[in-house]
């Protein structure tokens, strides 16, 4: 019976393949069924939902390959007997096991597909248990390509890690790789190293014991829902030191690890972690992971928000890479990755996107915590002084949001203009507290939640009392910044939307006669008649949109 069972499957998945093997979009971009599979909530995936994962890992610094094993929680939630478990080519599935029951499987590409021997109980709970091997992807230039990373330090010792985000977690470990579904219960992650090596992962450090002669297994556990693509092992020559900072749920554990030679430069630059702490928690509520505790670790690529372990490397210095990015001399007062990948910790890691076409959610939000850390430590004129320099890196070439079901993400301008977007918003509120408050419900909304960039803004638009749809739409899936077209006289000046949607309608302050005052365009002319001798209109700087004005005198 189980051999007629495959073998339909393998009919399904054949027949499907040749129906599905590449969809073509409007704009011309070709998707495959991998694409889809990967991207798409198949029937094979939304009848389980993971509850914890428990990876153990031991690389091969020598011959690049990694080994291991995973232990899939899950809860069944609706009747179903195939299973979609995600691991990228070349990595191998050698085993699955479903209690003492060993499973049969069919592989197409990147994914596996697991028989199950008969249909779960809906409600009850359950192990997958899979084995897997082999040569890993290597990233060649990460975080920007994703996989391991096999290098080593100024001393020559082993260095290794992970970046993996967009890739997913499945370029290394057999996970269900969908945003959407993190694991209620948390993770934990055992490394087994050398004895000469160190082994830092997510959470906290529950234990270390002989694996083998001369290895040992470093047990990390996180207890709140955690992406998959943020469980994340540090292998090096690390040393540690802690602190405790006073927040607004009480002691936070901080810990940071660093190579051992660089103990002194991170005791100095890393100063500015309770600093970061004290701005987010002020403008977005609790630290979302005084559970699991606050982690810096230092890595071999620039940084990623893996979340409760936040990679670093930015060579302990202000801005990034040394770098000023707004070109308004305050992104030099603070290190970039330090305030960045860590804002990522309420956007990106307490409220994620379900799909990866959604990143703006994290990137957006997370850009402009740079800006109101800056705010908060140097006042507001330098917070907007640094998010209006930012503009001169947007391109406007593609949509911020990309295609759903197939794991695209948007455009890069999901930072610096979802940033921008995210100030207008700000502008609109006209009351920095009540944005403040708004910021704050938001990360309790969503607390350890995934959610979609419509469901957010529909949040905004309730909190603002005032439909945004145009707004987003505008900014979000279009790439025209709209201009405000104005034709002013002695007595009077017409105004009107240009460059952009049809429906767009934003609000915008603008200031004649040296006062200044909230107008309400649309993409038909609008008359304002003026008192006095009116010289120039200009719209404040604050807002990302351009100006056309013409003189009718």
């Amino acid at each position: 019976m189980l051999g007629i069972r495959i073998f339909i499957v393998s009919m399904l998945l054949i027949c499907s393949k040749s129906l599905l093997v590449a969809q073509t979009t409007l704009q011309g971009k070709i998707f495959t069924r991998a694409d889809s599979l990967r991207g798409t909530l198949t029937k094979a995936r939304t009848w389980w939902d993971v509850q914890q994962y428990k990876i153990l890992v031991e690389p091969n610094a020598v011959d690049k390959t990694i080994s291991g094993k995973v232990d899939i929680l899950f809860k069944t939630t609706g009747s179903y007997d195939t299973m979609q478990i995600d691991l990228q080519e070349p990595m191998e599935l050698n085993k699955a096991y479903l209690g003492e029951e060993s499973l049969r499987y069919i592989r197409e590409g990147n994914v596996y597909f697991i028989i199950l021997n008969h249909p779960l109980k809906i409600g009850s709970e359950s192990t997958l248990a899979l084995s897997f091997k082999g040569k890993v992807r290597e990233a060649i230039r990460p975080p920007w390509d994703g996989g391991w990373i096999f290098t080593k330090d100024k001393n020559g010792n082993p260095w290794m890690s992970v970046a993996c985000q967009g890739l997913g977690a499945s370029v290394w470990y057999p996970c269900k790789d969908h945003q959407s579904d993190e694991p209620d219960k948390g993770a934990l992650l055992r490394i087994s190293v050398p004895d000469s090596l160190v082994a830092v992962g997510n959470g906290r450090l529950i234990g270390k014991r002989s694996y083998k002669e001369g290895w040992t297994v470093y047990d990390w556990e996180v207890k709140n829902p955690i992406n998959n693509y943020n469980i994340v092992p540090y292998i090096g020559k690390y040393v540690s030191f802690k602190e405790t900072h006073k927040g607004e749920k009480g002691n936070l554990d901080c810990e940071y690890w660093v190579l051992d030679y660089e103990l002194e430069k991170a005791k100095e630059q890393f100063k500015q972690v309770p600093l970061m702490l004290k701005a987010f928690e002020h403008w977005f509520g609790p630290y979302p992971f005084y559970e699991d505790g606050y982690k810096l670790v230092q890595s071999p690529h620039l940084g990623m928000e893996h979340q409760s372990a936040v990679a670093y490397g930015n060579g302990f210095q202000n801005g990034y890479r040394g770098r000023d990015l707004s070109g308004s001399g305050y992104g030099l007062k603070w290190d970039f990755i330090i305030v960045h990948e860590s804002g990522h910790e309420w956007f990106g890691n307490n409220i994620t996107s379900k799909d990866l076409a959604d990143m703006w959610l994290h990137e957006g939000f997370t850009n402009y915590s740079e800006t109101l850390f800056t705010d908060f430590h140097y006042g507001k004129e330098a917070g907007n002084a640094y998010v209006q320099g930012t503009r001169k890196l947007i391109r406007n070439e593609a949509p911020i949001i990309a295609h759903y079901n197939v794991n695209e993400e948007g455009s890069g301008d999901m930072y610096y203009k979802g940033g921008n977007l995210v100030h207008y918003i700000r502008q609109l509120f006209d009351n920095d507290e009540k944005f403040r408050t708004a910021l704050r419900k938001l990360n309790s909304k969503w607390y350890h939640q995934t959610t979609t960039s419509n469901e957010v803004e529909k949040f905004f638009s309730d909190e603002l009392k005032m439909n945004l749809q145009s707004l987003f739409d505008q900014y979000l899936r279009n790439t025209h910044i709209p201009t405000l077209e104005i034709q002013q006289s002695k007595n009077e000046i017409k105004y009107k939307w240009i460059d952009c949607i049809k429906s767009f309608n934003a609000p915008v302050k603008i200031s004649f006669n040296k006062t200044t005052q909230w107008i309400y365009p649309s993409t038909q002319w609008k008359t304002m008649k003026l008192t006095g001798t009116n010289t120039s209109t200009k719209v404040d700087t604050n807002f990302y949109v351009g100006i056309k004005e013409t003189s009718l005198d």
